[in-house]
């Protein structure tokens, strides 16, 4: 089943002479399940794509189409609205509200729309993650991986149809590194969740199914592979 589905993607900054084509017409199709990883250098316009996948910003041209809704045909509070349920979004720092428990940080996206959370898949994610004995500590108290935790966490509670994790890794030393790809990976596996990789990092790149390059804006290589070995 297909989640993800763009069609001559192209996203162009500024005018006249001034143009900079960050993406210059990706086609992309990501199923139910997937674990890919999108690598590239900075300037490779991974992160331009991510923002545009994630609702946060609009393509130039091209259609994305996520879960069978189009993109490009939601308002900003539409899309607001369609990103807090459809896609999980997981950064490089972790974006958790200081004042609130670990608890309280991974229910936000279900508080908004004042929804109960379905107790037995948050015990599942919070198990799966490692963190169930975390929820009454704020976030001051927590590690950086803790933290990503959390916000892995919070990216997953919605159950989006779509993971997009843009450089979880990048503020995280190599031990903290390993762990937090390991629960993308579990989530992936344990929870079926599809997820989206964005990175820089090609030891990180390694531990997807299958990894797309971007140059300069356009898909120079997809590659499918069997991820089981470690590569870091």
């Amino acid at each position: 089943m297909e989640i993800l589905k763009c069609e001559g993607v192209k996203k162009v900054y500024g005018s006249g002479g001034n143009q900079v084509t960050a993406l210059d017409g990706i086609d992309l199709s990501v199923s139910k399940g997937e674990f890919v990883a999108i690598l590239g250098a900075s300037g490779s316009g991974k992160s331009t794509l991510l923002h545009i996948l994630g609702s946060v910003d609009k393509p130039t041209a091209g259609k994305v189409v996520i879960d069978g809704t189009d993109l490009s045909r939601l308002n900003q509070t539409q899309a607001a609205i369609f990103r807090r349920r459809k896609v999980g979004l997981v950064y490089q720092f972790y974006n958790l509200i200081p004042t609130l428990t670990a608890k309280k940080n991974i229910l936000m996206p279900l508080s908004l729309d004042k929804k109960t959370p379905n107790q037995e898949y948050f015990e599942k994610v919070v198990k799966s993650l490692g963190i169930a004995d975390k929820l009454d500590v704020m976030p001051n108290q927590l590690s950086g991986g803790q933290q990503q935790r959390v916000a892995i966490a919070r990216s997953l509670i919605y159950r989006p149809v779509l993971l997009l994790a843009d450089e979880p890794t990048g503020n995280l030393d190599q031990k903290n590194s390993r762990e937090v790809v390991d629960m993308l990976k579990l989530s992936n596996r344990n929870l079926e969740q599809t997820i989206l990789l964005i990175t820089h990092d090609e030891k990180v790149a390694m531990e997807a199914e299958r990894i797309i390059t971007l140059e300069d804006g356009r898909i120079i290589s997809d590659e499918r592979r069997r991820a089981n070995a470690k590569h870091f």
